[in-house]
């Protein structure tokens, strides 16, 4: 019986930050100070708050050090698991604003969330099945198999208003229970952890701290749906999710809770791993199972819908991470459970990666229906340096791009959609007043130019034709007649493409043209980029009045494109400047400014 715990982040987030090595540390000096019968150290999953990591959390007080570095390590040793003392100069400091030490439940960051699907994340080690046994993992299973019929497991699902976490938001139950009609020989149940956007993180974050709720959802639904085997699809670019979903699968098989006769039921379930190359329409369901099945990753025309023939062109049943994330809960506790969070067409939580120009870069899990301005504000912390929020891209490549003006939405599929964005799968980038909203369309239409499988012609090439035009209003030789132009194209391509890749590619485009049209005039008329972000269509100058003559600047210049004596106004070459930005970062006195 340990008197302390101390949960270290073993994320890839915080691993990255050398929290192995700080792990390493702490258990050297727990034995050095004859701790090692007392004090328990643990690795866990991601705890969300990234922009802190390292993080390490004692309990039973629930003290949270942020930031952790290696030469750390003895002072907390020493004063707080031998002395009882808490360092507090190395806790977060929000948790010491008060004269009371808050517990980091209590922090503006998570009192707002509802964790289910992130409920083990930073709570228990991945890797030790029998942790997440005794936080009632498998009951649910148990449940399932032992007292209830495949067709009262797909009730409780359909009763909870579970949507697909992965984008589209297709009712789960729904998807289950048309497997389930189809008679076959064999079925399959797959898991879409292919998590393609940029800035997105959630279902890996859920596989490297909670591997084993997956298996146990995807379990469920083999129970559910008559399927008898499960395949993972996950990046290989995810080596620490790789790794404990591995182990937990190789656990879950010894302990007889994945194999023959599950719970002495009858009930027969196996799963696999398939590795990922990082293509981006993997993502999309047919293109998954297609790339399984060691073929070229390219959609299939839909129907026949995968429930019908899918996988190995038997009936299969596809969602994403997250969405298996939640189903051992519903299961466990009933539909009601799930369906009083959230909002009257969205039930539950949604998991969001919160990234860009945000102060608390890191996972959240929110009710549906809380509003954006409680995401960025609150839990997020605001925008960083005193800058103000533009806007926020939801949904990545297949998103758009929501004002500030909006920023009371309630976040559902809903109200999104009608937005022309979407949840997607949960990435949320945050952008400021230094953003220029034509050139984060161009950057995320440049990704999906390159991820496009290129199999119809409306993606392929369309998208390119899009991707043109842009460049061309970023180079200051756009018309008014280009912006007609892209948004017509950009409705044809969302019409006739073949997937969800194509169909959604132009969305950041028709947001930004929707909210920040003034924006795309000012760079075809005015030849200006309101940001200052489009290099061919700024310039750099120096204000002599405020100009000291420190010679910093012409130092720095990579190029010699700024002149001027000591104690005199310089001057900048617009010839030779690159536009770089260096000057601006170096100087001062702020005399050098974009126009």
């Amino acid at each position: 019986m340990y008197r302390s715990h101390v949960l270290v982040c073993g994320g890839t987030g915080c691993t990255s930050s050398n929290s192995a090595a700080i792990i390493e540390a702490l258990e050297k000096e727990i034995e050095a100070k004859g701790l090692t019968d007392e004090v328990k150290v643990i690795k866990t999953g991601c705890f969300g708050l990234c922009a802190l990591g390292p993080i390490m959390v004692v309990y039973p007080e629930g003290s949270f050090y942020s930031e952790v570095k290696v030469e750390n390590i003895p002072e907390i040793v020493e004063e707080h698991l031998l002395k009882g003392r808490i360092v507090k100069h190395l806790l977060y400091e929000e948790t010491t604003q008060t004269e009371d030490i808050k517990s980091i439940n209590e922090t503006n960051f998570y009192k707002k969330q509802k964790r289910v699907a992130l409920r083990n994340c930073g709570v228990i080690d991945p890797e030790n099945i029998e942790e997440y046994i005794a936080m009632d993992g498998y009951q649910a299973l148990a449940k399932a198999v032992t007292e209830m019929s495949p067709e009262q497991v797909i009730d409780v699902v359909k009763d909870s208003g579970l949507r697909g976490r992965g984008g589209g938001g297709f009712p789960t139950g729904l998807k289950w229970s048309f497997t389930a009609k189809n008679a076959a020989d064999q079925k399959y149940v797959v898991c879409n952890a292919d998590e393609g956007d940029p800035g997105a993180f959630m279902d890996r974050s859920i596989l490297e701290g909670d591997p084993h709720c997956v298996i146990e959802a995807m379990a469920i639904c083999g129970y559910a749906t008559g399927a008898t085997e499960g395949y993972v699809y996950v990046r290989a670019e995810y080596p620490i999710a790789v790794g404990r979903l591995q182990k937990a699968i190789d656990d879950a098989r010894e302990y007889g809770l994945l194999g023959k006769d599950i719970f002495g039921s009858g009930f027969d379930f196996d799963l696999h791993i398939r590795l990922g190359a990082g293509a981006f329409v993997c993502g999309e369901e047919t293109a998954l199972m297609t790339s399984i099945e060691g073929n070229r990753g390219e959609p299939r025309p839909r129907p026949p819908y995968p429930a019908v023939k899918g996988l190995f062109a038997k009936p299969t049943t596809e969602n994403n991470v997250e969405t298996f994330a939640n189903i051992p809960q519903i299961i466990l506790h009933g539909a009601e459970y799930f369906n009083t969070m959230g909002t009257e067409k969205s039930k539950g939580t949604k998991v969001f990666a919160l990234g860009g120009k945000i102060n608390n870069t890191g996972l959240v899990e929110i009710p549906m229906g809380t509003t954006l301005r409680e995401v960025i504000e609150d839990i997020g912390g605001g925008i960083p340096n005193g800058k103000k929020f533009k806007a926020v891209q939801t949904g990545g490549p297949s998103g758009g791009c929501i004002p500030a003006s909006l920023m009371d939405t309630a976040i559902d599929y809903d109200n999104l959609t009608a937005l022309g964005c979407m949840i997607g799968s949960g990435g949320l980038i945050v952008m400021d007043e230094d953003n220029c909203m034509v050139d984060i369309a161009k950057f995320f239409l440049d990704f999906t130019v390159d991820e496009s499988c290129g199999k119809c012609t409306p993606c392929r090439i369309g998208t390119k034709r899009m991707m043109e035009i842009l460049e061309k209003i970023t180079d200051g030789n756009g018309t008014l007649e280009d912006l007609d132009e892209l948004e017509s194209l950009a409705n044809y391509i969302k019409e006739n493409s073949l997937c969800g890749l194509g169909q959604t590619a132009p969305n950041p485009v028709l947001a930004t043209l929707r909210f920040f049209r003034d924006e795309y005039i000012a760079h075809v008329v005015d030849k200006k980029c309101p940001a200052g972000v489009c290099k061919k269509l700024m310039s750099i100058s120096i204000v002599a009045d405020k100009c000291k003559g420190c010679t910093l600047c012409s130092r720095k210049c990579p190029v010699g494109a700024i002149s001027g004596t000591v104690k005199n106004p310089h001057v900048i070459d617009p010839a030779k400047c690159i536009k770089c930005g260096v000057c601006i970062d170096t100087c001062k006195f702020g005399a050098i400014v974009k126009g």
